[in-house]
């Protein structure tokens, strides 16, 4: 991580001067770097000094989620981003949707410096996934109609396909064989699903403090998140439809009623439920390569996850 941190500052010079601290700020506001920690555990080797290209790689993919980090908080209107105010709230929501290209872009160029395409040619999939995923919920905010295997296809594009090219990435780089690239691949796609529906979780029943981000954004958003889906299907018709108008934008968010209801209805349990199951398929991913060394760290991130979500209880 000290040497990613190097490197991720050394590419600063690469800005034009007059956008270098914008691409500063955002270097360090990036958080828990769980993505660079998914290829540097998938490519792990006993040597003293991590190998250049997992440092790179590491880069290519925290850059290309700090370029979501800065959109996604336009769109949520977010005022707070690991403590501190976003980008969007800082320099204005029309720079930081340039930002947020200039970082996309200068993930790309990374990545086209390796020797070979296959890292640039994953990574521009992967990001273009990643901004599928969100354009699709985008368009389908302030929309009621949304079904679970909508919400599971968003945030498999979003979120869990970042984390599987970082893990996948990681083996690759890392030498080791092809079976155990593609379960890392695995391992790394259930872990971020598994990630994004804490985080979901978390915007309902995390504290401000130490989430580190503006909470409550997904209802006053019109964002049918699992827990306000999970929430729907279980509230009576009359109050089903004092939610979705919330949703729609028609009246302002009721967020305390809503927590209240998603504690008689038993929301918080069935969702860490669904994460606990993803976990499960994470750690057998992994199961058939049981002496790799890549193995049993990567096993420790699921063992994170769960204290995170215990936390929030």
């Amino acid at each position: 991580m000290a040497a990613l941190d190097r490197f991720l500052h050394e590419q600063l010079d690469s800005f034009e001067p007059e956008i270098r601290a914008m691409a500063d700020y955002c270097i360090d506001t990036s958080g828990k770097r769980i993505r660079p920690a998914l290829v540097f555990f998938s490519g792990w080797s006993e040597a003293k000094v991590p190998a250049p290209g997992l440092v790179k790689v590491a880069a290519v993919v925290e850059l290309v989620h700090l370029a979501t980090l800065v959109h996604d908080d336009i769109m949520d209107e977010a005022d707070v981003r690991r403590g501190r105010p976003t980008a969007a709230r800082k320099y204005g929501a029309a720079a930081a949707v340039l930002l947020g290209d200039a970082l996309f872009a200068h993930a790309l160029h990374l990545a086209s410096l390796f020797p070979t395409t296959e890292v640039c040619r994953a990574v521009s999939e992967s990001t273009r996934k990643v901004c599928a995923g969100e354009i699709v919920q985008t368009m389908r905010r302030r929309t009621v109609g949304i079904t679970r295997a909508d919400y599971d296809r968003v945030i498999d594009l979003k979120t869990a396909e970042l984390f599987r090219v970082s893990c996948a990435l990681g083996a690759r780089l890392g030498g080791y064989p092809e079976a155990f690239v593609n379960a890392a691949a695995r391992f790394g796609r259930h872990l971020g699903i598994a990630y994004q529906i804490y985080d979901d979780l978390a915007d309902f029943f995390g504290r401000e403090q130490r989430i580190g981000k503006t909470l409550g954004t997904d209802l006053a958003s019109g964002k049918l998140t699992l827990p306000l889906l999970f929430l729907r299907d279980r509230l009576p018709p009359d109050q089903r439809a004092a939610l979705e108008a919330e949703l729609e934008g028609r009246v302002a968010p009721r967020l305390e009623q809503r927590l209240v209801e998603m504690g008689e209805h038993g929301v918080f349990l069935a969702v860490t439920g669904e994460i606990e199951a993803q976990l499960v398929r994470a750690e057998a991913a992994l199961l058939e390569h049981p002496d790799l060394a890549p193995a049993g760290h990567l096993a420790a991130l699921p063992l994170v996850l769960r204290a995170q979500v215990a936390a929030l209880g």
